[in-house]
């Protein structure tokens, strides 16, 4: 069991029942990593024990770099306790399945059953568990309805940039959308000459990815573009992006392509 730095330090007592429903149900090696280097080292150095995260969802998604890194995603079947600040920060952890509240996690990784999960893999060897967001919409934002909300999210996300960037010169242009080119499996789902309020890639099983293009109108409202791809490319003017729940940027072009079933993790049964 790997306990997660940022788990002890905002949630102790999570932490302390998690370790006592496992050690309570099975045989429990427990790692304290101080770091990211530590943390890596426990789950190169595992063996043939079973992995379990017990933090927040970058603590998952480090977990799983790291065995995509040793290719080890394929022989491995991690198991998550989610614990962090707050409800935001366990969101992906609760997306994919795992349950809320130390208990139930707990109970979920001795009783529960493997599901094999695809994977968005990108051109840099990034791994995306969730959803890839262009702009970059936070959690908060990511589920508000229709184009305005969208669309309100895109501008308190340049505000935002513009105030953390300060001179830095950048292309990323406040208060307007982006002139994005969006390639599904090579098709051109929309090019330059269409600016865009929204792109987002989500791992839709079955080995594919859905694909979801909201472009910018005026008046008259566009109906989103939609399709499944296995490959999925964006390019144009510099960009960031958000995948899961990391910011990137800004870069020209990015591609994504689905692993399908690529990594192990349990869930209830």
């Amino acid at each position: 069991m790997v306990i997660d730095p940022v788990a002890r330090r905002t949630d102790g007592e999570s932490v302390r029942i998690a370790k006592d429903v496992l050690g309570a149900g099975a045989g429990v090696k427990l790692c304290l990593p101080e770091g990211p280097e530590e943390f890596a080292k426990a789950l190169v150095k595992r063996g043939s024990r079973r992995p379990v995260v017990v933090g927040d969802d970058r603590a998952l998604l480090r977990a799983v770099a790291v065995l995509h890194r040793e290719r080890a995603l394929a022989s491995a079947v991690l198991s998550v306790v989610p614990v962090g600040a707050a409800a935001s920060a366990v969101r992906l952890a609760r997306g994919l399945g795992v349950p809320a509240g130390a208990v139930a996690a707990a109970r979920a990784v001795l009783e529960g059953t493997p599901r094999r999960l695809d994977l968005l893999v990108d051109d840099r060897d990034g791994v995306v568990l969730g959803d890839v967001r262009i702009p970059p919409v936070g959690p908060q934002d990511a589920s508000a309805g229709g184009a305005g909300g969208e669309r309100h999210a895109w501008l308190r996300t340049c505000q935002s940039l513009v105030r953390t960037l300060g001179a830095r010169p950048s292309r990323v242009v406040p208060g307007g959308p982006s002139r994005l080119r969006v390639e599904a499996d090579g098709v051109t789902l929309v090019d330059l000459d269409q600016p865009v309020e929204g792109v987002s890639v989500v791992p839709g099983g079955g080995g594919f990815a859905r694909v979801e293009v909201h472009p910018a109108s005026v008046g008259a409202e566009i109906a989103p573009v939609r399709a499944r791809a296995r490959l999925v490319t964006v390019s144009g003017p510099d960009f960031r992006y958000r995948a899961d729940a990391v910011v990137t940027g800004p870069v020209r072009t990015r591609t994504w392509q689905v692993r399908p079933q690529a990594w192990g993790l349990t869930l209830p049964g």
